[in-house]
């Protein structure tokens, strides 16, 4: 009498076609997810100009005397034993680095003034920027002045003007 014994489990054969199956759904759902991602990085770097934006009208309206702050530090700094005028993440170097944005911040000098922060690095106007860190991170590169406008381009904005138009900037807001 022949005897023949029942394996259970799976064959070599099922499970790479499991394997072949997940790997064709990965290489589908990926390119979709680096779409997703380098949306959400740039809407952090937008919303994060928008602050840089609102945290200078603040600063110069009740602490630097109608003048803005030179770097991302200084208002990351608020008046003695009061909160500061922007958020840690942006704040706590003269370039933050977030969702996968270099992000920076400029003005034209001006002196002869002390804010109520105790610092003297003030600007006449400013200018803000955040770059990609890679094409990964991001495609478009974001600025904007004290004219509150947020442009697009695709290339770096950090040389634009305090308070003109960028030339190869498009308006996004």
């Amino acid at each position: 009498m022949s005897h023949h014994e029942s394996s259970d489990g799976f064959t070599l054969l099922e499970l790479l076609l499991v394997v072949a199956i997940i790997a064709a759904i990965a290489a589908i759902a990926t390119p979709g997810l680096l779409r997703a991602r380098i949306s959400g990085n740039e809407a952090s770097a937008i919303a994060s100009l928008r602050a840089i934006g609102s945290a200078q009208a603040t600063f110069s309206r009740s602490c630097a005397n109608g003048l803005y702050a030179a770097t991302l530090d200084v208002l990351g700094t608020g008046p003695s034993g009061e909160a500061a005028f922007i958020s840690v993440d942006l704040g706590g170097s003269a370039t933050a680095s977030k969702s996968g944005y270099l992000i920076s911040l400029a003005g034209a000098a001006a002196s002869g003034d002390t804010a109520c922060n105790g610092t003297t690095a003030l600007a006449s106007g400013f200018h803000s920027w955040a770059d990609p860190i890679s094409s990964n991170s991001g495609v478009r590169y974001f600025g904007s002045n004290t004219t509150s406008t947020i442009w697009q381009a695709t290339s770096s904005l950090g040389g634009m003007s305090d308070t003109a138009s960028p030339a190869a900037g498009t308006p996004i807001q």
